[in-house]
């Protein structure tokens, strides 16, 4: 408690490696549990990591994988997260072992990334160990000829290297790959090779055990080889050497297997003295400890013992139960050894046996055949996805400076394009402004013309009454007037009725002369007359009645000619589609002035009407919609059929 809430906290007192060691069971992982627990409030700094990578192998040693790997997950994550590269290394090294006896492909995956950052930097004896582990794996999955390959690629690279020990392991590793390939005498070679190894270990102070257990398993192995090739004595010699009270005690199962093989290397010699005793001593031994591999070996080899002595029963029995074990621990070649053997002597079932062997060695053929090439294609869909990434990397860094470059080209042609844009429209609405103004003028000038006509016209009636027709009236008048000096009094009182009616009439004509010489009722160029005359010229073309109502409080000699002009133009199109297509009796034209200085126009007819909604607009609404959009004003219009049309127009000008 002390360690774990001191008040200076050091995360290198969080583990006692001697406490631990000192440890057992399910104290050793509580202990263990306590550190992991303690590290998740730590800063990720390198001693954090290193913990984490401790710990995950304490719990790989006393057989956890799972805590082990979440211990090395969590390393591998805080180390990518700081970019330690040595760290991220020996992270994945650890998660492949891990997975070296779950998930193969998964364990080969991870040393190969291992690999890879060693590589970086440029550690090469543990490129050496990420290799020996590939090749450990490819081994015990049979593919024995990449596991050669990945076997010498390590040599070449711990040829300057002093871990002898790792040395031998490969060795070791690649003797017994020849050996399975059936290149004894290559496998000798190197069996011979990983004990000249051991020599160089002795010379560096290596542990005396760990060299001694290590001489035992490569003189098996050479002995292996021996039985093989049929020198039985050479065997039979070496083994017999390495058999003592001092190997027994210390190392049983090293023992046991000495035992075993020196009884299978006499029993194949001819030799039967002591055999059987020799075989069933050694599977008592690895029995004792619970090593099922060990066992299922030996009873094989006692079954065929028996199958020699011609004890069928007994052999028959051991060959059922190491059957029984191989398919529990999943051993696929000894299942085929133990029915091939079986086929062979229980003559009762050999048709079951020798179906079961068939199967079995079609299922694994087929596994073989599909997994052959599996690590191969780890390997190079890794590099494949590698060598993609960096063109990926490469091609988008020029994809994005292409990319940066077009936009700002694009951007730069938009703007230019948006300003010769604004350029033409300001150039066209000054034009159209002018064109409006100017056929606003000949608009006027050609009233003017009309009201000059019309002047002319009425001086010249004007002019004909007052010098011709009143003259005369008056004329009469005066000679009714000397008539009016008769005495009669019935004449007098006639004369005066004519001479009264002949004033009523002098008054009449005076006041059209006065009326036509008064100056043209278009004063000031008042836009009231156009729009005045243009519903009055209706009456001549068109059956409706048009009425035009007027608001004197709209000061047109204020309103932009624009404006009028427009305006002009839209009850012009709506009178066009009103004769044309509406068939209305009456129609009401009104301008009035609303709230906020607007000016709404209002053309309302009973016509028939169209249903809006079903009805494409026509040339002449839109013409209508696009001059009030000039005037940026809004236009509505409403109808349905049978009840007449109505449009507003609602501008600001």
């Amino acid at each position: 408690m002390f360690f774990l809430f001191s008040c200076k906290e050091d995360t290198t007192i969080l583990f006692d490696k001697s406490h631990i060691d000192s440890l057992s069971g399910i104290k050793k992982e509580k202990y263990l549990d306590s550190i992991a627990e303690s590290l998740k409030s730590k800063n990720n700094d390198s001693l954090v990591r290193d913990l984490y990578l401790k710990i995950a192998a304490e719990y790989y040693y006393i057989n956890e994988p799972k805590k082990s790997l979440h211990a090395s997950l969590k390393s591998l994550q805080l180390s990518k997260d700081s970019n330690d590269s040595v760290r991220i290394a020996k992270s994945l090294y650890y998660v492949g072992d891990c997975y070296e006896n779950s998930k193969k492909d998964s364990a080969y995956f991870y040393y190969l990334q291992a690999q890879k950052v060693y590589t970086k930097i440029h550690d090469y004896d543990n490129v050496g160990r990420m290799l020996f582990n590939k090749a450990y794996v490819l081994f015990y999955d049979g593919n024995y000829i990449e596991c050669e390959a990945e076997v010498s690629k390590a040599l070449r690279y711990l040829k300057k290297s002093k871990d002898y020990s790792l040395i031998y392991a490969c060795n070791t590793l690649m003797g017994n790959c020849l050996e399975k390939l059936v290149n004894y005498d290559g496998a000798l070679l190197y069996h011979r090779l990983a004990l000249g190894e051991l020599e160089k270990m002795k010379t560096h102070n290596n542990d005396k055990d760990e060299i001694n257990n290590f001489n035992v398993t490569s003189t098996i192995n050479i002995c292996n080889l021996y039985d093989l090739k049929g020198e039985f004595s050479e065997s039979i010699k070496a083994l017999q050497d390495l058999l003592s009270e001092d190997l027994k005690k210390k190392w049983p199962r090293l023992y046991a297997n000495v035992l075993s093989n020196l009884a299978y290397s006499k029993m194949k010699s001819g030799e039967y003295n002591n055999v059987e005793s020799m075989f069933l001593e050694s599977l008592r031994i690895v029995d004792s400890i619970g090593i099922e591999s060990d066992i299922l070996y030996k009873k094989i080899r006692i079954g065929e013992y028996f199958l020699t002595q011609k004890d069928t029963i007994k052999a028959i029995q051991s060959l059922k139960e190491a059957k029984k074990l191989a398919i529990k621990i999943k051993n696929c070649n000894e299942v085929l050894t133990s029915l091939r053997l079986l086929s062979q002597l229980d003559l009762k079932n050999s048709l079951f046996y020798a179906n079961e062997y068939i199967k079995v060695s079609d299922s694994i053929n087929t596994i073989q055949k599909n997994s052959h090439n599996k690590y191969a294609r780890i390997e190079y869909e890794t590099s494949r996805l590698e060598d993609k990434n960096k063109v990926l990397t490469k091609s988008n860094f020029y994809i994005l400076i292409v990319s940066l470059i077009l936009i700002l080209v694009l951007v730069i042609i938009i703007i230019v394009r948006y300003l010769r844009y604004k350029s033409k429209e300001v150039q066209f609405l000054k034009r159209q402004q002018k064109a409006n103004d100017e056929v606003y003028m000949l608009l006027i000038e050609q009233h003017k013309k009309i009201d000059i006509a019309k002047e002319n016209e009425k001086a010249k009636i004007a002019k004909e009454l007052h010098d011709g027709v009143l003259n005369k009236i008056y004329g009469v008048r005066m000679n009714l007037g000397f008539l009016n000096s008769k005495t009669d009094e019935g004449m007098v009182e006639k004369r005066k009725e004519y001479i009264f009616e002949l004033q009523n009439i002098e008054h009449e004509i005076r006041t059209i002369s006065h009326d036509l010489s008064r100056s043209s009722f278009f004063k000031g160029n008042d836009f009231n007359v156009l729009l005045s005359n243009l519903i009055e010229n209706q009456k001549d073309i068109s059956s409706t009645r048009f009425k035009y109502i007027k608001d004197k409080t709209v000061e047109w000699g204020a309103i932009q000619n624009i404006y009028k002009i427009n305006l002009y133009r839209i009850i012009q199109e709506a009178i066009l589609n009103i004769n044309k297509h509406a068939n209305a009796k009456k129609c009401e034209v009104m301008i009035q002035k609303t709230d906020k200085n607007r000016l709404k126009l209002s053309i309302t007819d009973d016509g028939v009407g169209f249903d809006i909604k079903n009805k494409k607009s026509g040339i002449g609404l839109n013409n209508m919609k696009e001059r009030t959009n000039s005037l940026k004003g809004k236009f509505k219009i409403e109808s349905k059929i049978g009840n007449g049309t109505k449009i507003e127009v609602t501008f600001t000008p």
